[in-house]
């Protein structure tokens, strides 16, 4: 076989993996590196200190397999899928899509070992290493290579037919194999939807991501206590933020994958806010096993899901949070001090002051006294 032979075969046993699409990109360094390194000088990769790791390696793909000369790209569609129902509730609408069902690390990662297997069986002199997500790779600037998508405003990629809801994986190669033409290079236009929605101003210009102003960066990567500003931020997002992508118009009606593991599943689609904040250890462990979601740990996602209540502004929470600030972490405690007085009235008052009389964590403490504080000059002013 010639390598365009080969490139459409290794094609074609992607889609038999299970696969949306799949392409072909050669490896050369990234066209893009000077603006890696601008983000990076700015500081728009927030805490994230691996982003500014290894940086040599995202601009160069080939170092991180000997002898490597291409990349078998492949993308999975998570939403829509077929047959599948937006959920309901005051949690799940506020989970990035990506991350309600089965963890796509876990997904994509076996189905690229599996095709990794079969290339070096039929190709025993091949070299291969996978990626999900996990390595020093620009992989939308490869995915973009071979021929997947191209970037847009929102610094997602996107596909006329796909829409931008898909995931991405990588096989490195050290087959040479023939490239395909350069796509499209813009998909937007004059469109600036994306900018427009955004809720906190993270899409600076187009295709600029801050991850300090971004709520999946707050409410996944980061750790400890909010400040201020971001617990206004975040608003009622407990993980992730699909604002940007719900107002595209390749979103309208974007072709569906066919992946039921990637679905929302019954185990945890029952949880509401008030379940997720009272989740002791064993239930997060039983509920979210193989799931995206366990990134943020089980006190980031009750953290943020306490900073939601507080955001949502409904005394339906008031138990859930009075109960947290006798039993859960001090992080946990911190924020749901915070939760109620947004809510406020003389329910919330009360928790506080109790929990005050009893609290030993200095930092809880305060907060407590700046929300009874904030209670108190609302009552005043109104």
């Amino acid at each position: 076989m010639d390598r365009q032979q080969i490139a459409a075969t290794l094609r074609r046993w992607a889609l038999e993996e299970g696969f949306d699409r799949a392409g072909v990109a050669s490896l050369e360094p990234s066209e893009h590196g000077g603006h890696l390194r601008r983000w990076l000088a700015r500081g728009e990769h927030a805490e994230m200190a691996y982003m500014a790791r290894r940086v040599e390696v995202r601009e160069d793909p080939a170092r991180l397999l000997p002898g490597a000369r291409s990349a078998l790209c492949v993308a999975l569609q998570y939403h829509p899928l077929r047959g599948g129902e937006e959920p309901a509730g005051d949690l799940w609408p506020r989970v990035a899509r990506y991350a309600r069902g089965r963890d796509y690390h876990d997904v994509m990662g076996k189905a690229l070992k599996r095709l990794a297997e079969r290339i070096r069986r039929a190709f025993p002199d091949c070299a291969t290493r996978p990626y999900v997500d996990t390595g020093p790779i620009l992989e939308r600037e490869l995915a973009a290579r071979a021929g997947l998508g191209v970037f847009g405003k929102n610094t997602c990629l996107l596909d006329r037919r796909w829409g931008s809801y898909f995931l991405l994986g990588e096989l490195l190669l050290s087959l040479d194999l023939a490239a395909p033409a350069a796509p499209a290079s813009d998909l937007c236009g004059r469109c600036t939807r994306c900018l427009e929605a955004c809720p906190t101003g993270a899409l600076v210009k187009p295709y600029e991501l801050d991850s300090r102003r971004c709520i999946s960066y707050w409410t996944i990567e980061h750790r400890g206590p909010f400040p201020e500003a971001a617990r206004r931020m975040v608003g009622d997002w407990v993980f992730g933020c699909d604002v940007c992508q719900e107002v595209c118009p390749y979103n309208r009606r974007p072709a569906a994958g066919g992946h039921p593991q990637l679905a929302l599943p019954p185990a945890r689609r029952e949880l509401d806010l008030a379940g997720l904040l009272a989740l002791d250890r064993q239930g997060y462990v039983e509920r979210f096993a193989k799931s995206a979601m366990k990134r943020a740990k089980l006190e980031g996602l009750q953290r943020n899901a306490a900073v939601a209540m507080g955001n949502r502004g409904e005394e339906r929470y008031l138990p859930a949070l009075a109960a947290a600030l006798r039993r859960a972490s001090p992080l946990i405690r911190r924020h749901a001090a915070w939760a109620l007085g947004r809510i406020g009235g003389d329910a919330a008052a009360g928790a506080l002051r109790r929990a005050w009389a009893g609290e030993v964590d200095p930092a809880v403490r305060d907060e407590i006294e700046l929300a009874l504080e904030r209670l108190t000059s609302g009552a005043e002013s109104g």
